[in-house]
């Protein structure tokens, strides 16, 4: 694979579908990729995430729109993957969250 602009085959290529030029900087969508495709998920450990696994949360983490902050060691039960930045919808005393996977661990 080459970048159309530049021609370079210095490619990196996301999960999401995307492809992005090293060296003039050019993104583009990768003909046949699936944008909803969610790939390999892994929490701050390296642990592989699935949907319904539990995890612990590893940091403070502010709720944003809230005054609420999750705690170090917050468990969450029944996690869901998503497709996008924030890798892990769940419910935390009934609220809907989306998390980075990075900021939890697999309980």
């Amino acid at each position: 694979m080459a970048c159309p602009i530049c021609t370079m085959s210095d490619i990196l290529v996301s999960e999401a579908g995307r492809a992005e030029c090293m060296t003039c900087g050019n993104e583009w969508e990768v003909a046949g990729a699936d944008p909803d495709a969610i790939g390999e998920v892994r929490d701050a450990n390296g642990n592989i995430l699935h949907d319904g696994d539990s995890v612990s949360v590893v940091k403070d983490l502010k709720v944003k729109g809230t005054s609420d902050t999750l705690k170090v060691g917050t468990k969450i039960t029944n996690i869901r993957l998503v497709a996008g930045d924030h890798e892990v919808d769940c419910k935390v005393a009934g609220k809907g969250v989306l998390l980075k996977a990075k900021f939890l661990k697999k309980a």
